[in-house]
Formats: structure tokens, C-alpha cells, sequence
């Protein structure tokens, strides 16, 4: 239910280290998941791979002429907080749907999982399989002016539902500001895919960088078969 065809991809893990993304750049607090209970342990959430956090600072570089700067939602996610959030997103969207996730028929149970996995990776433990996050290559943002108010991208991060894909706006142009919320993210887009960073396909607020995820990506643009992944799964 959860595969995701980018796990296939090989990894030659080129042992760069984690570091803390420098206090340049913004940070959203209180940050959610800690807020919530997740288990980081002695690992922080505001940590990436040193060449990931190079390519940021260029990203923060490209807004600058926009008078915008990048705002960390989250960053390193060590497999236990990906398990818990993964479980945490399922309860709650049962709660919304007014379902007991304990008591649920087989069929509406599948239904919400693929819902929750259509945007959260597989808190796998196989080292071939890792979640993007728990490789220390990928990361949440958005945009904020230069005071730290971040900018109103038409749906929150996280949000399971169609407005988290990143062309929706351009979908529905009807919708209120759609302009504006399409024209926001195609900014944050370029700045990051400038700097090397791919896209989810299902989220405007997630870019990664030397992971399975932006390997196949990456192969599916330039259709060379020969890129493969150079980060796998980190511990702190």
C-alpha cells in the first residue's frame, strides 16, 4: 500500500556528515512534531547533510531580490519520529472522519492509509528503503518576508488533502488568490530546484537533494538511468 517506486533506487552512501542548519536561516517554532511528543531522542529536527545545507544558502540567496527568506518547517526525522507521525496523521484523519481508528472495517482502514501514505514515506527500517527525511537530505519549508511572517501558500504543510499538491492552484484557478498562491510556489520552486533541490510530486513544501527520492526524480527528467542515490539512512 505504502510502496513508493523511488525505494528501488541504489544508494552509494558517500558518508557526508549531519550538521545544524546555520541560525541564518529561519526556523518555525514551536516545532510540531517535538510539540507533539515525537521521540527525537539527542537528535534535532533542525539538522541536514552539509552539502544539502549549502544548496539551502544558495536557495536563500535566489529570494533575496524578493525580499523573502526561507522558513524551516523540519528537516532530520529519525525513523522513530516517522513511525510516529505516520500513526499520528492516521488517528487523526479517522478522528475527522468520525471513525474509532481502533474499530475499523478493512475497507475504510485501507482507504485512509493510502490517504496518509500519498504523503508520508513508509517509516521503513530496511537500511535500502529509508523514509527521504531520515537520510538528512530532505526538507520542509516555505517562504517568509524579512520580519519571519511566513507567507500564506493556500494550505498549510502537512495538510492531507488535494491543495498540498504543488500545481492545484494551477488546476483551480478559480479559487480565491490562486494567482497569488501559484505564483508563491513556483518562486520557492525555482529557488530550490536552482540549487539542485527536486520536489515531492504530492507536496509544495518538500525538496530533497542526494536522496532516493531526488535520484529518481532526477531520472525521470533526464531520463539517465545511471543516477543513484548518495545519502541513505543517517543516525544520530
Amino acid at each position: 500500500m505504502g510502496d513508493k517506486p523511488y525505494t528501488k533506487i541504489p544508494i552509494a552512501e558517500c558518508g557526508e556528515p549531519l550538521a545544524p542548519i546555520p541560525p541564518a536561516f529561519l526556523r518555525l517554532a514551536p516545532h510540531p512534531y517535538q510539540s507533539l511528543g515525537a521521540p527525537y531522542g539527542r537528535a534535532s529536527p533542525f539538522y541536514l547533510r552539509l552539502g544539502v545545507i549549502a544548496a539551502l544558502e544558495r536557495a536563500q540567496a535566489f529570494l533575496e531580490p524578493y525580499g523573502w527568506q526561507l522558513a524551516i518547517f523540519d528537516a532530520y526525522r529519525p525513523i522513530a519520529v516517522q513511525q510516529f507521525m505516520v500513526a499520528h496523521t492516521f488517528t487523526a484523519l479517522c478522528q475527522e472522519r468520525g471513525y474509532d481508528s481502533q474499530q475499523l472495517e478493512p475497507a475504510i482502514a485501507t482507504e485512509i492509509w493510502q490517504q496518509v501514505y500519498q504523503f508520508w514515506a513508509v517509516p521503513s527500517s530496511d537500511p535500502k528503503e529509508p523514509p527521504p527525511h531520515s537520510t538528512g537530505a530532505a526538507v520542509d519549508l516555505t517562504l517568509a518576508d524579512q520580519a519571519g511572517h511566513p507567507l500564506d501558500m493556500g494550505g498549510a504543510i502537512d495538510e492531507v488533502s488535494e491543495r498540498s499538491f504543488p500545481d492545484f492552484y494551477d488546476r483551480h484557478p478559480d479559487q480565491i488568490n490562486a494567482a497569488c498562491f501559484a505564483q508563491r510556489r513556483q518562486i520557492l520552486y525555482q529557488a530550490m530546484s536552482d540549487a539542485g533541490f527536486q520536489r515531492h510530486p504530492n507536496e509544495w513544501w518538500h525538496f530533497s537533494l542526494g536522496d532516493q527520492l531526488w535520484a529518481w526524480q532526477t531520472q525521470q527528467q533526464t531520463h539517465q538511468r545511471d543516477i543513484i542515490a548518495r545519502y541513505g539512512r543517517v543516525d544520530f
